[in-house]
């Protein structure tokens, strides 16, 4: 089942839970209610509004994830659920031990993976990938040659025009790629806690301040799909989208309903990351590279969906 994105943005809202349900109150609107077990990422917008400690308990248990924004529309942090997975604690300790052979063989997985996403969005939105598949094939384990780097010297440039800059300070598309990597390292995180490994401790990343090293290993071949939706949303827009935006922003959450192919099958976003995740799980607790499953196609659009893709 796919779990449902929702966003609290109207100024003044109070949440609280009745009978298994989240009871959503909006000054002059109607009340709602979304019955908890159906709720993947709750992202609180609005400065204002107030909860009763049932929402945190019964959405976490429940396995969401909680997503709390600042005055930017960017989140600033999030609540995980920590429920014990079945094989706990011998995936901790196979993540600790895994080797260094074998973290650089997963980070090589990640970077081909993330260089091929890249290709296919500059070959859907320019004609040609600009060698970034080439590239994909030439990493190394552990990509000592940082052909990551030399890809979004190509990537970025051919994206969004010759004169952008990749700039986490940035407003424009800037603004919108942060929303979006974040919303989607969100559900990476989600994802490894429920597959028994601990976010913090990375296979290539490595910060004592970040606690989610690992999420962050696990985005990187994601991240070219929040690029397809910004581009999209530029390419359709009259005015330059901007994340004060209502509709901007729910266009961004919409990217983990997404349908891509990964391992052979079409998923939507936010269980292809699940699928992902546990495959990474798997790989780890047998030392073994080739069990991790990365997304494999951009979004499909509605006629493949229709019309016999994987």
């Amino acid at each position: 089942m796919l779990r449902k994105t929702i966003e609290i943005a109207t100024p003044g809202t109070r949440l609280s839970v009745a009978q298994r349900q989240l009871v959503i109150e909006r000054p002059e609107l109607p009340k709602a209610t979304v019955p908890i077990e159906d709720l993947g990422v709750l992202v609180v917008d609005d400065g204002r509004a107030n909860y009763t400690q049932a929402v945190f308990v019964e959405c976490l248990a429940a396995g969401a994830t909680i997503i709390i924004t600042g005055r930017d529309h960017l989140p600033v942090g999030m609540m995980l659920p920590l429920d014990g997975h079945h094989v706990l604690t011998e995936r901790h300790w196979a993540q600790v031990e895994a080797g260094a052979a074998l973290r650089k063989r997963l980070w090589q997985a990640l970077i081909m993976a993330k260089l091929r996403q890249q290709g296919r969005l500059l070959e859907e939105t320019h004609g040609q990938d600009s060698g970034l598949a080439a590239l994909a094939g030439r990493v190394r384990s552990g990509d000592p040659d940082n052909l990551e780097a030399q890809g979004a010297q190509r990537y970025w440039p051919r994206l969004f025009g010759a004169a952008f800059r990749r700039d986490r300070e940035a407003d424009g598309p800037n603004a919108l790629l942060n929303y979006g990597y974040a919303i989607v390292r969100a559900a990476c995180a989600r994802a490894l806690v429920a597959s028994g490994l601990i976010p913090s401790l990375g296979v290539w990343h490595r910060n004592r301040a970040n606690p989610f090293c690992l999420a962050d290993d696990l985005l990187e071949p994601w991240r070219p799909i929040v690029d397809w939706k910004v581009y999209r949303l530029h390419q359709g827009a009259r005015t330059p989208p901007s994340l004060d935006d209502r509709p901007t922003r729910a266009a961004l959450l919409s990217v983990l309903a997404e349908t891509v192919v990964v391992g052979g099958k079409r998923w939507p976003v936010l269980l292809g990351i699940d699928q992902s995740a546990a495959s990474l799980a798997k790989a780890l607790t047998q030392n073994d590279r080739a069990a991790l499953i990365v997304p494999e196609s951009l979004p499909l659009q509605p006629d493949l969906l229709d019309h016999g893709a994987p």
